[in-house]
């Protein structure tokens, strides 16, 4: 392990780490909207490169100073590697051991603080230098996607992380949406009822590990620096931040800080924005930020989150996977692993149990229902491949009597961006699926699961020996 004045975690050396799996973009690309239209050809060809940008364009036509990352987290396998595992597969228990394993942070000063190199105030700290991006059709202007806004309860000064985003409307000011519900719109809260502005920094920019660490799904108040050292294995790096000193730490090998303060009680339209979920979402009102300062390495990478993309995808569900087990766990000890596939954006969940007792699995989608983002769960055995939508499917279909297996809950906490919930609807209908195999009532037996069709294992071998070598490029895909 290296020692806390010689950092392994940062973007850079995670860039040079994963350089076979990065796609170079060739001259001058816009950041109205070219950069995410790459992004969604790339991943119509089932391909999922970390993509670099040397020459982004910014809204004025001018090349930006600073290249662009994208499509960092878009790749499981990829993201499984930056937290140090050979198998993606195995991330939902890593993830829950870890991050319970808390490290705490040290302090650095700032002349040892890459993100502080330059320190940009008054007209030179301009975010419209930045090179912000203009996703999908609907959304006004350019917004920060991978900002993790980082704000304290005054009353603890206990700090809370998450990435919440904002539309850059202007050099010094820009819209902060944090979902009603989080914790920073707490914290927010806290200082406007004292009639104050809330002081909050925003951070772009750090190896993935970093990233997936303060994502972590975490009680109130709650600091999420010991649970991503503990995702690293190592102390994370911060730093005092310019603007609000020690009140706001920022990690200290971030690519660039944004500083300042949210008015009390100033709200403004912000959105339709492209959402996770695949839909534009309506307009709504929001606060604002006033910059003070925004601070950076001196060559600065800026990163930028897909959204709705499985480069926003990837890392958050794998986190829920992470959260959903920790909370499994203690009341169905049969969970053997979860799954939040892609295909369900943050709503579904599947559950892999090895050989559950009676009631174990209803007990299980019990727990993961109540998880405010999950309105599906779908339990199954290990023999079924929770990776595989085809797999859990066909579990689905000949393991399941509607009547039998399947239960509903009303009344449940959910998104308020499932575009499927009723208008001024404040809860959801949830639905459970229990597609496991029954347990046998003779002790000590297996469960009655009828055997799989499949091949001999020499014959399997002797097939995968002819296509070795094979250039499958120009066969059909399914």
């Amino acid at each position: 392990m290296l020692d806390a004045a010689t950092p392994m975690f940062s973007l850079g050396n995670f860039l040079r780490e994963a350089k076979n799996s990065v796609h170079h973009v060739d001259g001058p690309i816009s950041t109205a909207y070219d950069i995410t239209a790459l992004q969604y050809a790339i991943g119509d060809l089932g391909r999922f490169p970390v993509i670099y940008a040397e020459k982004p364009l910014l809204m004025d036509g001018t090349v930006s100073g600073i290249p662009l990352v994208c499509n960092l987290t878009a790749s499981r396998e990829l993201t499984a590697q930056a937290l140090g595992l050979d198998d993606h597969r195995y991330a939902a228990r890593v993830y829950a051991d870890r991050t319970s394993a808390t490290i705490e942070p040290v302090i650095v000063p700032s002349a040892d603080a890459p993100v502080q190199e330059v320190v940009l105030r008054g007209d030179d700290a301009d975010l419209t230098r930045l090179p912000a991006v203009r996703q999908h059709i609907l959304d006004p202007g350019p917004y920060l996607t991978s900002a993790h806004a980082t704000t304290y309860d005054p009353e603890t000064g206990i700090d809370n992380t998450a990435i919440q985003r904002c539309w850059v409307k202007g050099p010094k000011v820009m819209s902060y949406f944090p979902y009603p519900s989080s914790h920073n719109a707490r914290n927010m809260r806290k200082f406007w009822s004292r009639g104050e502005a809330c002081p909050v920094a925003f951070w772009i920019g750090h190896h993935p590990a970093v990233l997936m660490g303060t994502q972590a799904k975490l009680k109130y108040p709650e600091s999420h620096w010991g649970a991503t050292g503990g995702l690293i294995g190592e102390p994370l790096r911060m730093v005092p931040s310019v603007t609000h000193g020690s009140d706001i730490m920022v990690p200290a090998d971030a690519e660039i800080v944004i500083e300042g303060w949210v008015p009390a009680d100033v709200l403004q339209a912000d959105g339709p924005f492209g959402e996770y979920t695949g839909y534009s979402g309506p307009q709504t009102p929001a606060p604002i930020c006033e910059i003070t300062c925004i601070t950076r390495r001196r060559n600065a990478i800026y990163h930028d989150y897909g959204s709705g993309l499985p480069d926003m995808l990837v890392p958050d569900n794998m986190v829920m996977e992470g959260k959903l087990f920790s909370m499994v766990r203690g009341i169905a000890p049969s969970v053997s692993n979860i799954h939040v596939p892609n295909s369900g954006r943050r709503f579904h969940a599947y559950i892999q149990l090895d050989k559950p007792s009676l009631g174990e699995a209803r007990d299980a989608l019990t727990s993961v229902l109540s998880y405010r983002r999950i309105k599906t769960a779908v339990a199954v055995d290990t023999d079924v491949d929770i990776f595989s939508d085809s797999d859990v499917m066909w579990a689905l279909a000949t393991r399941v009597q509607w009547n039998r297996d399947s239960f509903s809950i009303d009344g449940l906490s959910g998104s308020m961006l499932d575009p499927s919930m009723s208008a001024g609807a404040r809860t959801t209908s949830k639905l459970a699926i229990d597609a496991t195999m029954p347990a046998t009532s003779v002790t000590g037996a297996p469960n009655p699961v009828p055997p799989r069709a499949r091949v001999p294992d020499d014959a399997a071998g002797r097939a995968r020996d002819r296509l070795d070598g094979i250039d499958f490029s120009r066969w059909p895909v399914a």
